[in-house]
């Protein structure tokens, strides 16, 4: 998730559409909420839960300018992805 200004949040879930309406609605207290994060710029999806908490944890440790390299390779534009969800 990101705002107009490319602040970066990254997190897991069992429930895309479910977290995507809960950062959108500003529901959830933190982060996304303090810097208004509603904006979903990449995504991936896993089928073991423990396989997405390594992911996370990598891409967590990765400069920004990586991290933003791989949402731009996949997004140039940096389109909300969850209006197509």
């Amino acid at each position: 998730m990101n705002n107009k200004s490319k602040i970066l949040y990254i997190g897991i879930t069992n429930n895309l559409i479910r977290r995507i309406g809960e950062h959108k609605s500003g529901l959830i207290k933190g982060f996304t909420k303090k810097y208004n994060i509603k904006s979903l710029a990449y995504y991936e999806e896993f089928n073991n839960p423990r396989d997405a908490i390594i992911r996370e944890k990598q891409l967590k440790g990765w400069l920004r300018k990586k991290k933003i390299a791989l949402i731009e390779y996949l997004n140039p534009k940096w389109n909300d992805l969850s209006e197509s969800i």
